[in-house]
């Protein structure tokens, strides 16, 4: 697994798209990482607010089965969710189909885009978007979201937490088929 890694991009989603684009053959288990996005998006177009301090990544998958397909952000967010209550004892919430909560309040976003050509999922794109080291949040976001920083009063090590998270992902994916 390869992960490239950027102070600032529009968004990781896009980034994996080009490398896609370019590396036909040879993008799989490409991890895509930004320090911030300028345009991060989450479900239907909206906004992801991605500011420095967050913990925002893509990921390109191999391609796969398309019945594999209904079951990707559902892991996604359990292994998250699992790594959250893991490392920082806190309590998340999965609220279906792919966001994490944490205390009613959005700490993590998760976005799959995928290509589909017959039966098969010809490539895929899992984008995650983790309120890490946020200390603070625009006031339309003030009552809907907190990060990992609030909620423990530390700071997070998100190149840690990255590595962690994605070699988790890697591992359930390769012994669920993917």
């Amino acid at each position: 697994m390869k992960i490239l890694k950027f102070k600032k991009l529009s968004s990781t989603q896009e980034k994996a798209k080009e490398l896609i684009k370019e590396n036909k053959n040879n993008s799989s288990w490409i991890v895509i990482f930004s320090k911030e996005q300028i345009k991060g998006k989450g479900r239907k177009g909206n906004k992801w607010y991605s500011p420095e301090g967050g913990l925002y990544f893509s990921i390109i998958l191999p391609p796969f089965k398309i019945k594999k397909l209904e079951n990707l952000t559902i892991l996604t967010a359990y292994i998250i969710a699992k790594k959250l209550k893991d490392n920082f004892n806190l309590e998340p919430l999965i609220k279906l189909p792919n966001d994490i909560l944490i205390k009613g309040r959005k700490i993590c976003g998760i976005l799959t885009e995928n290509t589909i050509l017959g039966e098969r999922v010809a490539s895929s794109i899992i984008g995650v978007g983790i309120n890490t080291n946020l200390e603070s949040f625009p006031k339309e976001l003030k009552n809907k979201a907190t990060s990992l920083k609030i909620e423990t009063k530390k700071e997070v090590d998100n190149d840690k937490l990255l590595r962690e998270i994605v070699t988790e992902l890697k591992k359930e994916f390769l012994a669920y088929g993917f």
